[in-house]
């Protein structure tokens, strides 16, 4: 029984009740995994090794480099990937564990509700990824950074720090934004498309 319950949730996982939400699937899965999982890994793998400060002191690279950073980017899209993944996961789980087949889901009214819901909150999570990403990150990486290591050592104060590839950065930075308001505009064509296909169920009943 186990194995069912795993095999329906692994279904409906891939496999949501409409068509936008199986286009959603594959651009989420595969295409935004792939851009953060390879090309972030190479744009910012070696990103605290490159970043140099004046005076180039290690202990001075390290404290301007975490106030530069107070979360890494890669850290930051993946908990955004996972926590936007989390709504749909319940859902499905909920479907499999009461043997819901994916038809049901469009033609019985509370699944609807449910189904909405949990796009719904994706649209919400995604909302305030972009907005945490806008606060944390800007729209542009510039390539110096004003560092103030004065808590460090006063005869520090403020030093100036090299931002590595800033160029290469802002373009990842801004294709991330694009594939968050992607996401979102897929989220609500879904819920037309929801809306639709149950008027359309209704009249013809």
């Amino acid at each position: 029984m186990s194995l069912n319950y795993i095999k329906n949730f692994y279904e409906g996982c891939l496999r949501p009740p409409t068509v936008i939400g199986q286009f959603h699937t594959l651009f989420f899965g595969s295409v935004r995994m792939f851009f953060l999982g390879v090309l972030g890994f190479a744009v910012y793998g070696n990103e605290a090794l490159h970043f140099s400060c004046d005076p180039d002191r290690r202990e001075l690279n390290l404290y301007c480099y975490n106030q530069f950073r107070p979360i890494t980017p890669q850290v930051f899209w993946a908990l955004q990937l996972v926590t936007v993944l989390f709504p749909g996961a319940v859902f499905h789980l909920y479907a499999a564990c009461k043997t819901i087949n994916q038809e049901e889901i469009l033609q019985r009214p509370i699944y609807t509700v449910f189904y909405i819901i949990s796009v719904l909150l994706r649209i919400i999570l995604e909302v305030i990824a972009f907005w945490l990403q806008s606060h944390l990150f800007g729209f542009q990486v510039h390539p110096l950074f004003m560092c103030d290591a004065s808590a460090l050592e006063r005869s520090f104060n403020v030093t100036k720090c090299m931002v590595p590839e800033h160029i290469e950065k802002t373009i990842f930075l801004s294709a991330m934004y694009t594939f968050t308001v992607i996401t979102i505009l897929l989220c609500v064509a879904e819920i037309f498309e929801i809306l639709c296909r149950r008027l359309g169920y209704l009249s013809n009943k």
